[in-house]
């Protein structure tokens, strides 16, 4: 097995727990959309998620950049300066990215939604860019 097929293995991996970490989130943000939960509730539940988020996507657009697929680091980079961006900007007194007494202002709760939808749509779209990238690493290798 060649490095390729193990870095794509690997992507593979990390992007589908990304990709179940993104629904978790849309799960939750529809919850409280609906008041199955309350706004310390569900800020509390997607807070402790940022952290293994921005470090598992930052890793794997690392993996990228190091492995030399300059087209998949140029596709993750984005997403990953978002994620730094965000966790970054973090006002003080505020209980993380997501804060209780702010979710329901200026409609923040509508724009979360759809930036887990928008990053739904990424991960699966890479999902299957990797899916694909491992297929054909392997076929190569059998070759």
């Amino acid at each position: 097995m060649t490095s390729d097929a193990v870095l794509f293995i690997l992507a593979l991996l990390d992007c589908s727990a990304l990709l179940f970490l993104t629904v978790y989130f849309i799960i939750t943000l529809s919850d409280l959309e609906c008041d199955y939960l309350n706004a310390t509730q569900c800020c509390s539940k997607l807070n402790k998620w940022i952290l293994p988020e921005l470090i598992a996507h930052c890793c794997l657009t690392l993996l990228m950049l190091v492995s030399l697929h300059w087209v998949l680091f140029l596709l993750n980079a984005p997403l990953a300066a978002w994620h730094i961006y965000r966790f970054s900007q973090i006002p003080s007194g505020n209980t993380g990215v997501y804060d209780p007494t702010e979710i329901h202002n200026r409609g923040q709760l509508k724009t979360y939604m759809k930036e887990s939808m928008a990053k739904l749509g990424f991960h699966l779209l890479c999902f299957f860019l990797y899916l694909y990238s491992m297929i054909y690493a392997l076929i190569v290798v059998s070759t």
